[in-house]
């Protein structure tokens, strides 16, 4: 089977590992959140790997740069909603801080791979 580019990125493997994470995580929030705050976390997880696989099959350095800044956009959401389920108890402090060092660690790959994608 063929292997795309995308799939051998560190940061992409890392954005799917903590996709997986969110979607387990956010199977113990209320119910009553399913079609929101649930739905938005995982939404906007996927959009983080997915632009960045979308980004690179673009052709133009400049395309690719613009589909990982709008990945990089996704994973602040993420942040945001992580703040969020912590605030409203859905989540612990220690699996908050867990995936904010994730995606921590995810933004700033990204950041890296838009300034080398720019040069």
């Amino acid at each position: 089977m063929h292997q795309y580019f995308f799939e051998n990125l560190t940061v992409w493997q890392n954005a799917r590992n903590t996709t997986k994470d969110i979607y387990i995580l956010t199977k113990k929030f209320p119910i009553e959140e399913k079609y929101g705050l649930v739905s938005q976390l995982r939404r906007a997880m996927l959009s983080v790997m997915a632009n960045i696989a979308e980004g690179m099959a673009r052709t133009t350095n400049k395309d690719k740069a613009r589909m990982i800044n709008i990945s990089y956009s996704s994973a602040i959401e993420v942040i945001n909603f992580l703040i969020l389920s912590l605030d409203l108890e859905f989540i612990s402090v220690e699996e908050y801080t867990n995936l904010r060092k994730k995606l921590e660690h995810i933004t700033n790959q990204l950041i890296s791979l838009r300034q080398k994608l720019k040069n």
